[in-house]
This record gives structure tokens, C-alpha cells and sequence, in this order.
């Protein structure tokens, strides 16, 4: 069997009680900056969080967690990839491997492949895009179409979206969002 392509983890989605109380810790304690905040599509609120300009979020916080004991707080575990394409081998090999819950996204920033390990736990295969929009977003997102085809279709579906940038003046904004968090007086 080939190795797969690079995948590296970079970010944790946990289940929260008091989410007001979570941002605030990350942000004193941690030094995590807000980076977008919205709906969830799943009901609740999804909240992203970073402390690098390179990584729109590190940390996310998904409201909901019961009380019960026997309820997971993983939200989900997500693996960076180097590259559309690369997304779309990952693509093949869980299909041929009959994954559960596959389920490819256009989050107009990144496209994504959520799915269910063998114990059910949700994992992101992702890889960022060349845009920024504020998120959530989301669309399903066919991974059998070509890398030029996806990227054509990402761009028409944000084009008139009012937050759209580019990825790099996103990341210089949150460069300075963060610079200005971790001033000491």
C-alpha cells in the first residue's frame, strides 16, 4: 500500500458547557485570539479560536456539552494536508475504505473531509484555501471534480460574500489581533 499523503494535526474541536467562560480563558490564559464566531449547523454555536496568522483556527468550541458523564467532549480531530489534490487522494482511499458519516465541505477558507474513525470519533482531513470568509460556512462539496473545477466553483460561491479576502491579508489582520492580545502593561 502507498503512503499517504502528509497530514498534520492541527486543531481540536471540543464540546462546551459555558462557551463565554472558555473564550475568556483561552484568550487571558492561553493567548488565543476570537477569530469567528456563528450558528452551528448541528444547532448551538461554533466558535474558532488561534494564536498563530497561519492557522484560522487551533481551538473549536461547539456548545452543547451535557453534564452527563459518559458524553464524549471531542468534537472533532482535524489533520492539515498540503494540498487539494492531496484532498482528493485522502478522498479515494476513504471511500474505498467505506468510511462512515463521509462528508466532503467547501468552507469557502478551506475544503474539508469530515468522517467517522472505526470508534466513531469525527475527524477532519482538510487544506486551506487561498480565501478568507467568515465562518461558519459551508457547502457540500463534490471531491471527484478536478482541483480547477473546485477551485472555480469555491470562487464563484464566496465572490459576493461581504467578508471575502485574501487568505493573507486575513493573516496579517490576525497577526495584528494578536499582537495586540499579548501587549503587556
Amino acid at each position: 500500500m502507498p503512503r499517504p499523503p502528509n497530514a498534520q494535526l492541527t486543531h481540536i474541536g471540543f464540546l462546551v458547557r459555558d462557551v463565554d467562560a472558555m473564550i475568556s480563558f483561552y484568550t487571558r490564559v492561553i493567548g488565543l485570539a476570537l477569530t469567528d464566531r456563528g450558528p452551528y449547523r448541528a444547532g448551538g454555536e461554533i466558535i474558532f479560536m488561534s494564536r498563530s496568522p497561519e492557522e484560522h483556527h487551533q481551538v473549536v468550541f461547539v456548545t452543547g456539552r451535557s453534564d452527563s458523564s459518559h458524553v464524549s467532549i471531542l468534537n472533532q480531530i482535524s489533520f492539515h494536508v498540503d494540498t487539494l489534490e492531496d484532498l482528493r487522494t485522502f478522498y479515494a482511499t476513504l471511500v474505498a475504505e467505506k468510511v462512515s458519516d463521509l462528508a466532503p465541505r467547501n468552507h469557502g477558507n478551506a475544503w474539508s473531509i469530515y468522517f467517522l474513525d472505526p470508534d466513531g470519533n469525527r475527524v477532519e482531513l482538510y487544506t486551506p484555501s487561498p480565501w478568507y470568509v467568515a465562518q461558519p460556512f459551508g457547502q457540500d462539496l463534490d471531491m471527484t471534480e478536478p482541483v480547477a473545477t473546485i477551485m472555480a466553483k469555491t470562487e464563484a460561491m464566496i465572490r459576493d460574500n461581504p467578508t471575502l479576502s485574501s487568505r493573507d491579508d486575513w493573516a496579517g489582520r490576525l497577526a495584528s489581533t494578536l499582537v495586540s492580545t499579548l501587549k503587556v502593561d
